[in-house]
């Protein structure tokens, strides 16, 4: 079940009697954010407010700007025009208040690194220096460890473990610092069912129970639809935004993308029929 969602067109009014109520800022703030290379346009005038606690799923065909979405909330990419803030404030590189989940990337198998060894740089790796209390530092690894399902691998080096058990190692390091914000990059891909469900499941609780925002970039949906509170759709310089039932249909995404896609539904999972990529027409410019 979804949790309603503020209507973008209505103005939040304060209770009467209540003129010192401040109200809070978003997690995330975009205010007609626009974003082009050259004359390609990923998308324009994107207002979007996300909340503490939100689960947004990002989606779109590849080129669409799914990746370059998160690079601007990064704060390794500049807007072509608009404003994008965090917390009210805007957004700069290597914020601690923000905790980033790539894509599963296997290590090689000699690489020198335990499994602790590599959520710990989560914990103090922005660090320079010599540790200043040992015993803290190991006791915060620990926590995030027994909060992942990784104890009983802690001290195994990275490059012997499954693809599913490093990227539960990655979950951990990017909770390190409670952040207000959680960026996913297609932290399912490459992943089996079963660490696909385990790896939603740890974002959707760091969701919940943190009250972080979620920010999930995905090319499928159905691994996380039953957490998923809106949708920002990426396609052919469009974006929509809403619930999976108001994005995932026929008539809208077949007038993003200017001819018919079939949205399929059976069993509680999404099928997109007939989903031109976006890279046919836009290869040059790479992934964007």
């Amino acid at each position: 079940m979804h949790r309603p969602t503020p209507d973008p067109g209505h103005t939040a009014q304060e209770p009467a009697g209540s003129g010192d109520t401040k109200i809070p800022a978003p997690a995330v703030g975009l205010d007609s954010a626009s974003l082009a290379f050259g004359d390609r346009t990923l998308w324009k005038d994107l207002d979007l407010d996300i909340q503490p606690g939100e689960f947004l799923a990002v989606l779109g065909p590849n080129g669409s700007g799914k990746t370059s979405f998160l690079k601007v909330l990064l704060g390794l990419q500049r807007l072509t025009s608009g404003s994008v803030q965090l917390q009210g404030k805007p957004v700069r590189r290597g914020s601690r208040d923000i905790g980033y989940i790539p894509q599963q990337k296997q290590f090689a198998p000699d690489t020198p690194l335990r499994a602790r060894d590599l959520v710990g740089l989560g914990v103090d790796g922005h660090r320079w220096g010599l540790r200043l209390d040992g015993r803290k530092y190991a006791r915060r690894v620990d926590e995030l460890l027994e909060l992942v399902g990784a104890s009983g691998y802690a001290d195994v080096p990275v490059g012997l473990l499954s693809g599913g058990e490093q990227q539960r190692l990655r979950v951990a390091q990017a909770l390190a610092t409670d952040p207000a914000v959680l960026l996913c990059d297609e932290a399912l891909l490459s992943l089996d069912l079963h660490h696909q469900q385990a790896v939603s499941r740890l974002v959707n609780e760091q969701c919940r129970t943190a009250d972080s925002a979620v920010v999930f970039v995905t090319h499928e949906i159905n691994p996380v639809i039953e957490y998923v509170d809106r949708v920002l759709y990426l396609a052919g310089g469009q974006f929509r935004v809403g619930t999976p039932e108001e994005v995932m249909r026929t008539d809208v995404l077949s007038e993003m993308y200017g001819t018919h896609v079939e949205v399929l539904r059976s069993n509680g999972r999404i099928v997109v029929v007939g989903q031109p990529d976006a890279t046919t027409h836009h290869h040059e410019h790479g992934e964007a």
